[in-house]
């Protein structure tokens, strides 16, 4: 019973990337093209999950615990560094050039399209090398 919340919050999460043409990566990369052919509906879909979250959060961090657990995990440290700041660079560089974002390339895979799996490898590939350099570095 636990997983029909989780898929049911995937299949809103996917139709909406769909519905929204958040699924086409030209249509992304037209958002970062503000000196061609801007296209502003990322700035209305991002607005739109900011709103939704927001008020999402509020009503669920006014009660005790979390539903499904007995306590809420929250990210402990709120410290900006440059780890975090390399990190955001990296992921920003990479959804502009190839128009897909991480969260959003999963619902894609269904539609069998050869870019999406090749920019899921790679994000894998990335991933693990992010993993190994960690490792190495201490």
């Amino acid at each position: 019973m636990k997983l029909l919340p989780i898929f049911l919050t995937g299949l809103i999460f996917g139709a909406g990337i769909s519905i929204s043409g958040m699924a086409n990566p030209a249509k992304v990369m037209n958002f970062f093209d503000v000196a061609g052919a801007w296209d502003p509906s990322l700035a209305f879909v991002m607005g739109g999950a900011l709103l939704v979250a927001g008020i999402g959060y509020r009503l669920v961090f006014r009660r005790a615990a979390p539903v499904m657990d007995n306590v809420f995990h929250v990210p402990q440290n709120r410290q900006i560094n440059k780890r975090l700041l390399g990190g955001s660079a990296i992921f920003g560089i990479g959804w502009g050039i190839t128009g897909f974002c991480p969260g959003a390339a999963i619902p894609v895979i269904g539609t069998g399209n050869a870019d999406v799996l090749l920019f899921m490898i790679a994000l894998m590939g990335g991933i693990f090398a992010a993993k190994a350099l960690q490792k190495r570095m201490g």
